[in-house]
């Protein structure tokens, strides 16, 4: 168990000035004061503070993602339940019961109907938000279900596990559209991209793969030296990057159309467990959870650590970034068993 288009490489551009030059002095005049020249603006540094805390799983957490309005928050545990919450009050909105083992991941449709749940019962079941009543259960791995992921259409739906499989289904259906016979150990991670053209997966091989939706075909696989296991994979919003998670405790950025490692962010511990990452709200920071028990920000440009999240009493396994607001989700395994949201009230910044 478990922003739109990124800045370029490098230092940020500085901010131009708005003082107008002084005028062209004849040289025979004396050199005027220099104007005075405004300040460049500081950037915005995160500034979390815990809001809320949510208990009712119990057992390890291993997932928790927010609704894409943004107004609820599912999570999902190895005592193999589905938990709705109430992102602004903390309450449990209804618990989803029906696996008959642990569950590894949970995902929202895009269009707001669904919640899919992927568990070692080697199912995924579909979940109505209308009715909370089981949709469709989808059959056909042949091991531990891990991971879940809705396109952006919300028709499709990608799974993988511990078959070493990916499989594409369709919702409507509940039926295969295609298996991919993707990696050579565990499936860790699925994502579509921004326009579900592309299917990202990675494993605990080490490689993340990226596949034409249409075709089923590999186009791409991204791959480090030594290989370290990829525990979770994001495309960015322009799908021009994938942010993945490796358990050497480094977080990558690669760039997806030149198959390179752009960016490598550190500081925090991921040897064991697949964790998590996201990009904060506001998209200019990455977040991730630890097995220090502890929650990390980066900055996205500078790499530099920019704020550390204390309260969890266990690892840190999963976060989720709330869709408009700048509120971070945590959920932390068997001896905490809690999920904390973070607000950032600072009013500086984008």
């Amino acid at each position: 168990m478990r922003a739109e288009s990124l800045p370029a490489e490098g230092a940020q551009e500085p901010i131009a000035t708005t003082a107008l030059s002084p005028p062209a002095q004849d040289s025979a005049t004396q050199t005027p004061a220099p104007v005075p020249q405004p300040k460049p603006e500081s950037p915005y540094r995160p500034n979390y503070r815990p809001t809320l805390m949510l208990s009712g799983h119990s057992r390890s957490i291993s997932s928790i993602k927010f609704s894409p309005d943004g107004k609820m928050l599912a999570s999902c545990a190895a005592d193999k339940l589905v938990k709705l919450w109430d992102a602004e009050t903390g309450d449990i909105v209804h618990t989803f019961e029906g696996h008959a083992e642990g569950i590894s991941d949970v995902a929202w449709s895009n269009n707001g109907e669904f919640l899919a749940s992927a568990s070692d019962d080697k199912t995924v079941r579909l979940w109505s938000l209308e009715t909370y009543a089981v949709v469709k259960v989808l059959q056909g791995h042949t091991n531990f279900v891990f991971c879940v992921n809705f396109s952006p259409s919300s028709a499709m739906l990608a799974s993988g596990g511990f078959d070493e499989t990916v499989r594409v289904w369709d919702v409507a259906r509940g039926k295969t559209l295609k298996t991919l016979p993707a990696h050579s150990d565990p499936v860790t991670a699925v994502a579509f991209n921004h326009d579900g053209t592309l299917i990202g997966s990675c494993a605990m091989d080490g490689l993340i793969r990226i596949w034409d939706t249409e075709s089923g075909q590999c186009l791409k696989t991204l791959a480090d030296d030594d290989n370290p296991i990829c525990s979770h994979i994001k495309f960015t919003p322009n799908s021009r990057f994938i942010l993945a998670s490796t358990q050497d405790s480094t977080i990558r950025l690669w760039n997806t159309q030149t198959s390179k490692c752009v960016k490598t962010y550190t500081g925090h511990t991921n040897r064991t467990y697949c964790i998590f990452a996201d990009f904060a709200p506001g998209r200019k920071h990455i977040v991730s959870g630890s097995e220090d028990m502890k929650v990390y920000f980066w900055d996205l440009q500078t790499r530099e650590i920019v704020q550390v999240l204390d309260g969890h009493r266990d690892v840190v396994i999963a976060v989720a970034s709330h869709p408009t607001r700048r509120l971070i989700a945590s959920a932390a395994m068997e001896k905490d068993l809690t999920i904390r949201l973070w607000a950032d009230e600072s009013t500086d910044g984008a």
